[in-house]
Parts: C-alpha cells; structure tokens; sequence
C-alpha cells in the first residue's frame, strides 16, 4: 500500500517534469518529450497513471482503516511517503506556483505585490508565470508574500522559490496532521478515519502539496484555530483565525465557528452578536497587523477582485449567468450582463448562509461547531463566482472531522479523490485540445476502473470476515 502510493507519487513527479511548465532557462526545459504531442501524451499517461495508484493506494489505506487494520502512524507514514517525492518538483497542474515566486522576489526589492503584476521584474523568475497574470495584482495576505521575500533573500532562481513555498505548503499539512484528528475527537468522529481522508487523500497530495497552493497553509492555521476555540482558548483562536486569512481570506471564515463554539449552550442573540464582535476584532486586528509587521499594508484589498476576471467551468453561477446570458442572446433580449448578475447573487446568497449559521446554529456545541466550519466553507465554495478544484480544500477537513451518515461520507472520499485524479485537467497542458481529450479519456478511464474497484472490496469485506470467524 505505501509503497503503490509511492511508485504513484514518484511517477508524478516524472511525468509533470513533461507535461508543466518550465522556465525556459531551465535545463530540463530541453527535454525531447517536452516539446512535440506525443512525447507531451507519454508524460500525460505517466502522471494519470500516477495519480490513478496513488488514490488506489489511498482507497486501500482507507479500508484498512476502516476495518481496524491501519493506525495514525499508517496515516502519517503514507502522507510523509507520497508527499517526499514531490518536494522537488515545479508547481504542478497549475502555474500559481511560479507567481508565488515572482511575488515573493517583488516584496523582496521594495515593490508591493499590491500594486503592481510580475511583469515589472527582469530576469527568469517571470518567464514561467502565467500571461493572465503577468499585470495583476496579487489578492493574497501578507503572511505568503513575507515568506517568499524570505526566500528570495537566499536566492533568485525561480525553482528554488518554488520549493521554498511548497515548504510552506508542507507546513499547513502538518498543521492539519495536528488538527483534523482533535476535530473528529471534539465532534464525536473517528480521528483515524478523518485523518486518513484529509493528509494522505489525492486533493492534498496532488493540489496542496504538488500544486503548492496557499490554500492548504491557510486551512491547516484555520483548522488549528477551531482546535483552540473548541479546547476553551477562544480569543487565541481568533487570533490564528486572523493569521488564516492573512493568507487567504477565506480562511477568516472560521471565526464564526469559533464564535459559536466559544458560547454556552443556548446562547441568545445579542450574546452572539456581541461574541462575533470580539473574534472579528480580535482575527481582524492578527490580520492589519500581519500587514504592518511584514511592511506590506493592507493593500491585498483592492485585489481581492482579482480572481474574478476568470470565467472557470466549475462555477455554479458563472455557469447559471452564461445559460441566462445565452437565453437572453437567443431571445433579442436587453438588459445588464446576467453572469455578473448571478455571480453576484451567489456571493450575497452565501453570505447569508453564514449569517443564519452564526445567529441559528447551536451554540456551545464542539460537533455543531465542526459542521459549520466545513458547511460554511462548502457554500463560499459551490456560489462562489470563482472556483478552482483546490478550492475543496477549504471544506475537506471540517466535513472529514464532522460526523457523516453512509451516503455523504461515501460522498467526501469521492470528492477527495477525484478531486486529486481530475488535476492533470487543469492549466499543466498548456490549453492543447489532443492533450485535453486524452486526459479526459484517461481519467475518466481510472476513475470508473477505481470505483468499481473500491465497491467490489467493500461488498466483499463483510464476507471475508465471516469465513474468517468461521
């Protein structure tokens, strides 16, 4: 089992040397296979095939466990085994990686991230990054941007920055190695279970700890900040709550389950208002003063509709809006633009969502208080106006922790793992459409092959015991 998952994680790391991108300064950049469709498909099939033994293994861990086979140690030797061969390598099914890097080098030399794109700087470190947001700024908090300046103050070569963030990002992993099993323990779960969807799960490997994303640093601080909420130290809580979205700024939607949690049971109202005001002031205050210590400011604001400018196919009302603005086209319709109409109304109907939980939820209860961490992140999630599949990364941990029936829990591990399975789809092939279709078929292939398979030794583990009581 671990070494299947790490035979995958290994074949990863080679094919996405293939099929991402590179700068063109890099040496491996001249590899044959780089530059031509077929050889391009040969790394393609390497990496599918790749992630397809690591959720094998992983479906594997997750019977063990299930059957009382496997341990926290299991779960922590699988994560460390399958995350080690992928240190090294370059952001992979996504190219946030290298902007992470250019703006760590432009906080470095005294220009703010903020105010200005990548663009502004010569040299290599921009060559990788993508075009779309060569003249953006960036919408995240100070906390990474500090970390990158750090960085680059030891070096300047683009990879090196790469591996430094992904440090960052191993960080969070761990932060959540810590957490999720509290979590599950506080809200009645099993702590093995939960540990075992989240760390080792191929969402985690392939975008957390592969594509580097920030997000798994900022869920890791959020998740520990619910864990100190739910241990009675309400106000430190809110305080890592504030450190989460000086990351990202979704991050800061724990605080509301801090705030509940930190209550007794049956709290009224005006209780609850006046609660949240005091995680807010306390995870708001963390988050001005993040920007102040690093020097950055607070800039990151003016960002935040940064992201917006993409129109990604797994936005629910992105996707609504186009079917309306499609309608009103065919129809000689007039009016304002439907997508942003839609979008809009995702965002505020989300919003809302988080505003009943914080004045309905229960109060005073650790189990209600998990749920909503991860209901209220899955909302800002499915309407919001932008989504990434890494953006699953915000909720998993909570719901993994909370205590699910048969249905939704078989629900998570699909979400988990082809979550982890359909990342080669994303930006890594360049916008090719041979490249897109055989990825596609490919996945599609691995995902049906892995799912009959998960349910075949599902249906057969109650028989096995039973001759093996006999």
């Amino acid at each position: 089992m671990i070494a299947r998952g790490l035979l995958g994680s290994v074949l990863v790391l080679l094919g996405g040397l293939v099929v991402s991108v590179l700068p063109a300064a890099s040496p491996l950049d001249d590899l044959p296979l780089r530059h031509h469709t077929p050889g391009r498909l040969v790394g393609l099939v390497v990496v599918v095939g790749g992630l397809g033994l690591l959720g094998w293994a992983w479906l594997e861990l997750l019977r063990a466990v299930r059957r009382g086979a496997g341990g926290m140690l299991l779960v922590h030797r699988a994560a460390a085994s399958w995350s080690l061969p992928l240190l090294l390598a370059p952001p992979m099914f996504s190219r946030d990686g290298w902007s992470y890097a250019a703006q760590g080098v432009m906080a470095r030399v005294g220009v703010s991230p903020y105010e200005h794109g990548p663009s502004v700087l010569p040299g290599a470190v921009v060559e990788p990054v993508d075009p779309m947001w060569l003249d953006t700024t960036t919408p995240y908090g100070p906390l990474p941007l500090a970390w990158g300046a750090l960085a680059a103050g030891f070096t300047r070569e683009p990879w090196d920055l790469v591996v430094a963030h992904r440090l960052l990002a191993l960080v969070g992993l761990a932060l959540l190695a810590w957490a999720v099993p509290r979590l599950a323990a506080a809200a009645g779960g099993d702590p093995v279970r939960a540990a075992a969807v989240v760390l080792p799960g191929p969402l985690v490997v392939a975008h957390g700890v592969a594509g580097l994303h920030n997000d798994l640093l900022m869920v890791g601080l959020a998740a520990v900040a619910l864990v100190l909420a739910v241990e009675g130290h309400w106000a430190l809580g809110a305080g890592v709550g504030g450190a989460a979205a000086a990351v990202k700024l979704p991050g800061g939607l724990v605080c509301v389950a801090i705030a509940l949690v930190s209550l007794p049971a049956g709290a009224a109202v005006v209780d609850r208002l006046r609660r949240l005001a005091a995680v807010g002031g306390v995870s708001v205050g963390v988050l001005v003063g993040c920007g102040v210590a690093t020097g950055l400011g607070i800039g990151w604001v003016h960002a935040l509709s940064v992201p917006g400018v993409v129109h990604t196919p797994l936005s629910l009302t992105t996707q609504v809006g186009r079917a309306i603005a499609w309608a009103q086209e065919a129809g000689g319709l007039p009016g304002p633009d439907p997508v942003e109409m839609v979008r809009t109304a995702g965002t505020l109907l989300a919003l809302g969502y988080v505003a009943w939980c914080a004045l309905r939820e229960p109060t005073g209860a650790p189990a209600a208080a998990v749920r909503v961490a991860g209901l209220t992140a899955l909302a800002a999630v499915v309407l919001g106006p932008v989504v990434h599949h890494w953006y699953a990364l915000w909720a998993v941990p909570f719901l993994a922790a909370t205590r699910l029936g048969p249905r939704a829990s078989g629900a998570l591990v699909g979400l988990v793992g082809l979550g982890g399975l359909v990342a080669p789809l994303d930006s890594s092939l360049r916008a090719r459409g041979t490249d897109i279709v055989v990825a596609v078929l490919l996945v599609v292939g691995v995902a049906v092959t892995q799912a009959v398979g998960h349910r075949r030794a599902l249906a057969t583990a109650p028989e096995q015991r039973e001759r093996a009581l006999r």
